[in-house]
């Protein structure tokens, strides 16, 4: 029960998935819209001989390729959507491919395809040894909205994971012992009455004066929220011309916090002043939940599991091409400069102990709480290279990323083998963190 035919598969089988991952990246397009990734990557899987469950929970691009019987159920999660206006060639340059097109600022066009190769590459050597168990690949759109998975785990195609396996491509290897935190994406739209703004102001009511003052009112909340705690928005209507009173105005918000209970309780002193904004100003405001995923829960049996199985795996080896790509492009970088040990980094990580939430946050958190869920994250772009760049966009569209895409693929798949040959000592060990983790809270979808 070797694995080394399953790294040896890997690597005799990369050139697929680069091709896969270049194509993806090549036809970026954004959340709920990516039916050219998911087409992609459900022909192969069926090709591959996995059954496939399209359309989820009424959702396009959201689809399960599933192999084998029994148990365990192991699920590997992937993604494929892209950002708006980060349409970028692969150079160390900024140059766009489209200008203010979507590109793959997050590295979605790496991380779904490896998820498709852990799991075509695990069902080789489960028809080889005749291993009992089923594995899932769930193609899962729109995680830039923070939803896609929310609205996945609201059709109950979590429940019966036995865990639930996925990766990031970052600018390190390493097993995420941090959590990543909870979110509610909301807008509030307020409508007031329209009048001429110069011969007739006094009979207007302006929506977007009570966005303002709603602005001004969370401004000054900042100073009583615990640390960590993140609120970010935009205005997305702020009216029609300056000389027409504003009759309707929206502004979108991002509250972030270290646990969903924290983020509710930033969400209902913001609603407040929103009402009262709107009573200030006498216009009125309703409220448009888009998104509400769950902090993350790291799962340290898994962690640790898939941290052994990345030493395992074949080194992140570079070109001089490679490092001179790196070189270049952390030339553009906030951090440049700065002297950095390991710019393309090759060494491989693990710090299993609770440490404090990471300013970030995704839909992958939904699932942590349905199911033991363990992650990892590979190198994909320079040390200092930011997420949702141009910078990383380039880089997730080069050999350096698909070399960490390969390297998470071969994490996953061994990972998935052990627990399937393994099952009872390891998930149980999971489950028991799990449960620890969730203290006896049950989930409940945001949306």
């Amino acid at each position: 029960m070797s694995k080394e035919t399953i790294i040896d598969w890997i690597e005799n089988n990369k050139h697929t998935y680069t091709a896969m991952a270049q194509n993806i990246w090549d036809k970026p397009q954004l959340a709920y819209q990516e039916k050219y990734a998911s087409s992609l990557q459900m022909n192969a899987l069926k090709q591959a001989g996995f059954s496939i469950k399209e359309k989820v929970n009424g959702i396009d691009t959201a689809f399960i390729a599933e192999y084998g019987q029994g148990a365990p159920v192991i699920g590997i999660l992937g993604e494929f959507d892209a950002l708006p206006g980060l349409s970028q060639k692969p150079i160390p340059e900024k140059e766009e491919v489209t200008k203010n097109g979507p590109g793959h600022g997050c590295g979605h066009n790496l991380l779904g395809t490896a998820g498709v190769q852990a799991v075509i590459a695990l069902k080789e050597k489960m028809d080889a040894e005749s291993l009992q168990g089923t594995i899932r690949y769930y193609g899962c759109p729109a995680e830039e909205v923070l939803s896609g998975k929310t609205y996945m785990a609201k059709a109950g195609v979590f429940d019966d994971l036995d865990c639930a396996l996925t990766w990031h491509p970052m600018t390190s290897n390493a097993a995420m012992y941090k959590s990543m935190q909870s979110m509610v994406s909301i807008k509030f739209h307020f409508k007031g009455k329209p009048a001429h703004a110069a011969a007739s102001p006094e009979s207007g009511r302006s929506a977007l004066d009570s966005v303002e003052i709603m602005n001004i009112g969370v401004n000054y909340l900042r100073e009583h929220v615990p640390d960590g705690t993140r609120m970010h928005y935009t205005i997305t209507d702020g009216g029609q011309a300056p000389n027409i009173v504003p009759e309707t105005a929206t502004v979108w918000y991002f509250l972030r916090a270290s646990s969903k209970e924290e983020v509710e309780k930033i969400l209902l002193r913001v609603k407040d002043i929103a009402k009262g904004s709107a009573l200030i100003n006498d216009t009125e405001v309703e409220s448009e939940l888009l998104a509400f995923p769950y902090e993350t829960l790291p799962n340290n049996p898994l962690n640790e599991l898939m941290y052994l199985n990345m030493l395992k795996s074949n080194p992140l080896v570079y070109t001089e091409e490679e490092q001179r790509f790196a070189e270049k492009l952390a030339k553009t970088l906030p951090s440049a400069g700065k002297p950095v040990e390991e710019l393309l980094p090759a060494s491989i990580s693990y710090k299993p102990y609770k440490a404090a939430s990471m300013p970030g946050s995704s839909d992958v958190g939904d699932v942590s709480w349905i199911a033991p869920m363990g992650m990892i994250t590979t190198t994909c772009a320079p040390k200092g290279t930011a997420l949702h760049s141009w910078q990383a966009t380039a880089s997730f569209g080069t050999e350096i990323g698909y070399k960490g895409m390969h390297l998470a693929a071969s994490s996953m798949a061994l990972t998935a083998y052990d627990l399937l040959i393994n099952k009872d000592n390891i998930l149980e060990k999971a489950k028991e963190t799990f449960n620890e983790l969730r203290d006896g809270k049950v989930y409940e979808a945001g949306i």
